[in-house]
C-alpha cells in the first residue's frame, strides 16, 4: 500500500498589503494584476510597460505609481481625471490639488498612499482602477512519495538507448582505427618507372611517314641551287654536251604554265598581242631576249613620246587628275528647348509638416522635375499645362503612395518621370502617421 502524497503548504502570509490594479476599456475589465514585488507600475503603448495598452492618447510609457521609501505614490497630470479614498476622505483630482493633498513635481502631481487607499485614474479611453489588498497564499505543492517519483532510467525508451549505445560506439571506434592506422608511405616516381600503359596513353606512338619517290631527273630549281664553283668547271666541259643539256632544260622549261600556251600552235597569235609582231615565228626565247629586268618607270614609258633624250623619273601627278574643288560640311546642333516650372502653395491636413519647410524643399529640386518637362518639350514644342500630385509623408520621412490627381499636360511620360523622382525624395519630416499631400506644378514653355 502505497503511503499517502505529503501536502507542502507556505507560512501564511504577514499583514503586509499588496497593490492590486485593474485596467477597464469599454466597460469591460481587459486586465488585473497583484503587483506582489513593489515597484514602478508603468501604462503606455511600449512594450517593457507593466501594462501594456495600444491607445493612441496614450504616450510609450507613464509611471502611475511610485515606490520608495516602502510607499506607493500616485502620479497623474492635469490632463488625467480620476478620484481618491484614503483616510483623509473621497476626493477628485481637482478636490486635492485644491486641498493641497498633492505636491506639484515638474509637469506631474504626486499623492502619497497609505493601505487603506483606493480609487480610479483615468487616461482618455482607458481607467485604472487600484486598491490595496492582502496577498493570496500561493497554492500548496504537493509531493508525490518516492515510489511514484520513478527514475532518469525508468523515464528514457531502452530500446533506443541500446541502438544509440551501439551506433556511438561502432563510429567512434571507426574513427579511432583510421587515426591509429600506419600512415602509407609516399614514394615519388620518376619517368623510368611509370607503367608501359601509361607511356602509351601520354605518348602515342608516331604514325610512320610515307616515303617519297626519288627523283632521278634533275629539275630547274636544283639546277639553281648549284653550287657556282662547279659551274666554273661546266665551262671546260666539251661544247656538244653542254648544247645539249641547254636543249633538254629549254624544253622543260617551255612545257610549264604560261610558256607552254605561248609556245604553243596556236598560241602564236597570242603572243604576238603580248609581245609585239615581231613574235610571229613562235621563238620565246627570241622575244624575250630583249626584255631587262624590273626597272623604274619614267615619262617615257609610261606614255611620253618616244625616242632619245634624257628621261625623268614618273610621278603621281603625271598619272593623276587634274583639278578639283573644295567641300564643305556644315556644322550640326541641335535646338535648345528650355521650360519653366512653377510650385503652388502645398495644401497638408496635418500640423505635423510645415508647408513652409515643404515647399522650399521641394522648389530645390525643381531642376529635375524641369528635366522631365524639357526632355518631353523637344518631342511637343506646344507642351504645357498643369500636373498635381497626391502623395503621403510616411513616418519614415518617404513619399508613399505617389499619384497623378490631375494632368492637362497631355503627355503620360512627365508624370511618370515626376512619379519616380518622388519615390526617392526623403523629406525633413518624421511625422506619427502618414500626412496627405497635394502639390501642383505649372509647366511653361521658354521658348
Amino acid at each position: 500500500m502505497t503511503a499517502p502524497a505529503q501536502r507542502i503548504s507556505r507560512p501564511a502570509p504577514t499583514g503586509v498589503k499588496i497593490l492590486r490594479v485593474g485596467v477597464i476599456r469599454d466597460g469591460k475589465i481587459i486586465e488585473e494584476r497583484h503587483i506582489r514585488h513593489p515597484g514602478q507600475v508603468t501604462v503606455g503603448q511600449d512594450g517593457t510597460n507593466t501594462f501594456v495598452i495600444p491607445a493612441s492618447e496614450l504616450p510609450s510609457t507613464f509611471p502611475v505609481f511610485e515606490h520608495k521609501g516602502g510607499q506607493y505614490t500616485l502620479v497623474f497630470t492635469d490632463r488625467m481625471n480620476g478620484r481618491v479614498a484614503n483616510r483623509a476622505g473621497d476626493n477628485d483630482f481637482a478636490a486635492l490639488k485644491t486641498k493641497n493633498l498633492v505636491s506639484r513635481r515638474g509637469a506631474v502631481w504626486v499623492l502619497p498612499l497609505d493601505e487603506s487607499a483606493r480609487g480610479k485614474v483615468s487616461l482618455g479611453e482607458v481607467t485604472l482602477l487600484f486598491q490595496f489588498v492582502s496577498p493570496r497564499p500561493e497554492p500548496a505543492r504537493v509531493a508525490l512519495p518516492d515510489e511514484l517519483r520513478g527514475s532518469v532510467w525508468s523515464s528514457i525508451d531502452h530500446l533506443f538507448f541500446a541502438i544509440l549505445a551501439a551506433s556511438l560506439f561502432l563510429h567512434f571506434a571507426g574513427a579511432a582505427c583510421i587515426v591509429l592506422s600506419p600512415k602509407p608511405v609516399d614514394s615519388d616516381l620518376t619517368l623510368d618507372e611509370l607503367p608501359d600503359r601509361f607511356a602509351r596513353v601520354l605518348l602515342p606512338p608516331k604514325p610512320p611517314e610515307p616515303e617519297q619517290p626519288k627523283s632521278t631527273e634533275p629539275t630547274a630549281q636544283t639546277e639553281e641551287r648549284k653550287d657556282p664553283k662547279k659551274d666554273v668547271k661546266k665551262k671546260d666541259e666539251l661544247p656538244a654536251e653542254a648544247t645539249a643539256r641547254k636543249a633538254v632544260l629549254q624544253q622543260k622549261v617551255a612545257s610549264k604554265g604560261l610558256l607552254k600556251i605561248l609556245g604553243s600552235a596556236g598560241g602564236a597569235g597570242a603572243l604576238s598581242d603580248v609581245l609585239g609582231s615581231g613574235t610571229g615565228s613562235g621563238d620565246v626565247a627570241a622575244a624575250l631576249a630583249g626584255a631587262r629586268g624590273v626597272s623604274i618607270a619614267n615619262a617615257e614609258s609610261v606614255g611620253g613620246p618616244r625616242g632619245g633624250g634624257a628621261g625623268r623619273t614618273a610621278g603621281i601627278g603625271d598619272v593623276g587628275t587634274s583639278g578639283g574643288g573644295k567641300v564643305a560640311l556644315a556644322g550640326k546642333g541641335d535646338a535648345k528647348v528650355t521650360g519653366q516650372v512653377a510650385a503652388a502653395s502645398p495644401e497638408v491636413d496635418s500640423a505635423d509638416v510645415d508647408r513652409a519647410a515643404l515647399s522650399r524643399y521641394i522648389r530645390d529640386r525643381l531642376g529635375a522635375i524641369r528635366g522631365c518637362y524639357e526632355r518631353e518639350l523637344k518631342r511637343n514644342p506646344s507642351l504645357k499645362g498643369k500636373v498635381v500630385v497626391r502623395f503621403n509623408i510616411t513616418p519614415a520621412g518617404r513619399a508613399g503612395d505617389v499619384k497623378i490627381e490631375e494632368n492637362s499636360l497631355g503627355s503620360p511620360e512627365v508624370g511618370s518621370c515626376i512619379q519616380s523622382l518622388m519615390r526617392t525624395w526623403i523629406f525633413p519630416f518624421k511625422p506619427p502617421d502618414e500626412v496627405p499631400v497635394q502639390y501642383p506644378f505649372l509647366f511653361t514653355s521658354g521658348g
